[in-house]
């Protein structure tokens, strides 16, 4: 790293301070109670809200209390507890598939890696998934709230491929600080920084190019 994104990026981190401080350790709101339950909501909340989510969890970790319940199912047998939920087809083959390869809770895997390698996760999913185990990150999270706060601060440059957020992020941000920042931006998105944005209330207004320029 040169002498530039170093200082570049200390000066990142003393900017988004607040909302470090504000959200450090907060729990994801997907309301899980065990490494197995979050897996299986991170896959369930694909393109889908954490509230729905929340809401037909325990009717379905009551029939299926771990990994093996799973992987003895069939998606018939699964349909009725996630039929809430959107692309519940495909989604109940993922669990399946992933149920089938895991085997056991045990088994869940804790780097990047093997948690992508698994049907229906992707960065983002295992990135929520290792921060939520806190493991040492080696990504970033960005979701859809980060997809639109990072841009709107200007720590990015605007793109809705989450991918690429994830990629200008790792960039610029110094790796003391991906573990908690995606998930501070996240909140700061739900809470604050909405499509349409509540600016008086942010802890960062100081520093962001949206509020500057409106």
């Amino acid at each position: 790293m040169t002498i530039d994104l170093f200082e570049n990026s200390n000066h990142w981190v003393q900017k988004l301070e607040p909302i470090l401080t504000k959200y450090k350790g907060r729990k994801h709101p997907l309301e899980y109670q065990n490494l197995y339950q979050l897996l299986v909501m991170v896959v369930l909340s694909a393109q889908d809200s954490d509230a729905n989510i929340n809401k037909i969890a325990p009717a379905l970790f009551e029939v299926y209390p771990n990994i093996e319940s799973i992987a003895v199912s069939n998606v018939d047998a699964l349909f009725p507890y996630i039929s809430m939920v959107r692309n519940f087809v495909t989604k109940a083959n993922w669990l399946l598939e992933i149920a089938k390869t895991i085997q056991k809770d045990e088994n869940i895997p804790l780097k990047m890696d093997g948690l992508i390698a698994l049907k229906g996760i992707g960065r983002k999913s295992a990135n929520v998934i290792l921060r939520e185990s806190k493991v040492p990150a080696t990504g970033i999270i960005a979701d859809l709230h980060v997809i639109r706060v990072a841009p709107r601060i200007g720590l990015i440059s605007e793109t809705k491929d989450g991918i690429k957020v994830e990629k200008q992020l790792l960039k610029v941000l110094p790796q003391n600080i991906w573990g908690e920042i995606g998930m501070s931006l996240s909140f700061l998105g739900r809470e604050t920084c909405r499509p349409a944005p509540k600016c008086p209330e942010c802890p960062i207004k100081e520093i962001c190019n949206y509020y500057k320029k409106f």
